[in-house]
């Protein structure tokens, strides 16, 4: 794809920009560490957001005639919901998956987004660090979780006409730089779109602008996010799971770590089209006064580049 620079005008105009649960240190549909749906709606509004996440199936309330009252009311609109998967165990988890799919899938739709975020599986519990199978898919397990993948994004697009934006994500299958390019290499670009997580790819190695550069048309949505490298480091040399790094303060505050956001947004609007740059500051757990005050400074300074 050929990319063309955004002119000074233009600024960040395909770019709308949004908050999820996950800035709120939400994870779960109910835990007692997290804040009440009520407080997390009042603040993201009031942080200056428009565009919302669903998040954890259940935490946010699941009857769209609820839902749409409680956004509306705050001037807020709903950008995407979230699924986990785990589609490289082949067809014979297809049943269990659709009837979780199906129902965040039909929510989504009542909200009036167009966007699923699809997570594969994670190999290791996220929570208590335990290995849950191997870190590594045989060929046969690449193959059913890019077939599955597809007849996801198929029935998905037919049954609610939603996109799914399949999520990169850390202690998955689908991480770093050389297997994202193997998912990407071994789909349908009519039935797949990647969703880039700029927090993830760098905690697994990636460069998110160069995989703009390089994939730029299954681009259809972005997270983002930033690592602290410091911490990042002692992560990877003790090889922590995942959730007892975000604990630690793997994923901080931007603009204070990697990678830098100003060039991964100018990448995604050179593509000339319009794309959602949702905020997922990972912090589980944390203290509930902590999330509005930095969410209120990463929208700032989100303005300060052009979104």
């Amino acid at each position: 794809m050929t990319l063309r620079a955004p002119s000074p005008a233009a600024s960040l105009s395909r770019i709308r920009v949004g908050s999820a649960p996950d800035s709120w240190g939400v994870w779960f549909a109910d835990d007692p560490e997290q804040v009440p749906w009520q407080r997390f709606l009042d603040e993201v509004a009031n942080a200056g957001y428009e565009w919302i996440e669903l998040g954890p199936y259940g935490y946010l309330p699941s009857d769209p005639a609820v839902l749409g009252a409680e956004t509306g009311r705050r001037g807020l609109k709903v950008s995407a919901g979230t699924v986990f998967t785990g589609l490289h165990h082949g067809p014979a988890v297809w049943d269990r998956t659709w009837e979780h799919v199906s129902a965040i899938a039909a929510l989504t739709r009542d909200m009036g987004a167009r966007h699923l975020v699809v997570i594969p599986a994670f190999w290791r519990d996220d929570k208590t660090g335990e290995v849950l199978e191997d870190s590594t898919l045989t060929a046969a397990q690449w193959r059913d979780l890019t077939g599955q993948t597809e007849r996801l994004g198929r029935e998905v697009r037919e049954r609610y006409g939603l996109r799914i934006v399949v999520h990169p994500h850390a202690d998955t299958h689908v991480d770093g730089e050389e297997n994202v390019a193997r998912f990407l290499d071994g789909t349908d670009p009519d039935l797949v779109s990647l969703c880039l997580d700029t927090g993830h790819y760098a905690y697994c190695g990636g460069d998110s602008v160069k995989l703009i550069e390089t994939y730029g048309e299954r681009l259809g949505y972005l997270h983002l996010k930033q690592v602290d490298p410091a911490v990042l480091a002692g992560v990877v040399a003790e090889d922590l799971p995942f959730g007892p790094a975000v604990a630690r303060g793997v994923m901080c505050e931007p603009p204070t770590g990697v990678p830098a956001l100003e060039p991964v947004l100018a990448a995604a609007q050179a593509l000339d089209v319009d794309l959602f740059a949702i905020v997922e500051q990972d912090m589980y757990p944390c203290p509930p006064d902590k999330p509005l005050p930095i969410a209120r400074r990463t929208r700032q300074f989100l303005r300060s580049c052009g979104a």
